[in-house]
């Protein structure tokens, strides 16, 4: 079965930005930051969302009882298809944010991903920071992938990853001008490096002791401890109570 975030856990509460100043180019590299609120959220991502929620751009999503997993997929390091293994286990449903190489290099798991129900992102096609483009290459960015996944999958995406963390206020109206929502995150550590793995038993402790509700967690599949404690990851968050 297809699925897809209800657009319901993704609004805010917003003051219309927009309508207040021009659009700002100023690049802006995304941090959740460590201060968190009453309920474990990360206050720079509520933030986030009051800010620029009405550009269709969220950090959190306001469904208190859901935490939602994402992956970033710029290329494959033989870890992605245990990830699958251990969704499919668990019966959870993650969104998969690729890049134009990993579409085009990976066919037999991206289709999987399709085919297990799991939501497709797009995270650039080249992986350029947006605000660094034109703003003909920016929606060149996005939509040649978006193209290029429709066409050789029948896969229409929604959701759009900034590359990089990095966005503008003006990056995140060209998004919203594809027709993307764009998605952010509310929890992530250091797991990209594949030279540097954080042991399991802390990436584990780490990522259960920042749970909250309306969390967009961002992991990336290169990495081993991620395909190692994604099992263990998923039953910490059922075990505080929320669904994912």
């Amino acid at each position: 079965m297809r699925f897809s975030v209800p657009a319901a856990i993704l609004t805010a509460a917003v003051v219309p930005y927009s309508a207040v100043c021009a659009a700002n180019c100023t690049k802006i590299g995304y941090g959740q930051g460590t201060a968190v609120d009453d309920k474990n959220r990360p206050v720079d991502a509520l933030a986030f969302n009051s800010r620029f929620g009405d550009l269709d751009a969220f950090a959190l999503s306001n469904d208190g009882q859901r935490i939602i997993i994402t992956f970033d997929q710029g290329y494959e390091n033989g870890y992605t298809a245990k990830i699958l293994d251990t969704l499919k286990e668990k019966n959870v449903q993650a969104i998969f944010f690729l890049t134009g190489s990993y579409a085009k290099t990976e066919n037999a798991l991206v289709k999987r991903m399709i085919d297990e129900g799991h939501i497709l992102g797009n995270h650039g096609m080249t992986h350029a920071s947006l605000p660094t483009l034109t703003d003909s290459d920016a929606k060149n960015e996005i939509m040649s992938l978006h193209d290029y996944v429709l066409d050789n999958f029948g896969y229409q995406m929604q959701y759009f990853r900034c590359p990089c963390g990095e966005y503008s206020e003006h990056a995140l109206e060209i998004a919203k001008e594809c027709g993307y929502k764009s998605l952010f995150w509310s929890s992530a550590y250091v797991d990209w490096n594949t030279n540097s793995q954080p042991p399991p038993a802390d990436g584990l402790k780490k990522l259960t002791d920042a749970a909250h509700g309306g969390e967009i967690l961002l992991l990336h599949s290169v990495s081993s401890t991620n395909a190692a404690i994604l099992g263990d990851l998923i039953d910490n968050f059922r075990a505080k109570g929320f669904t994912v």
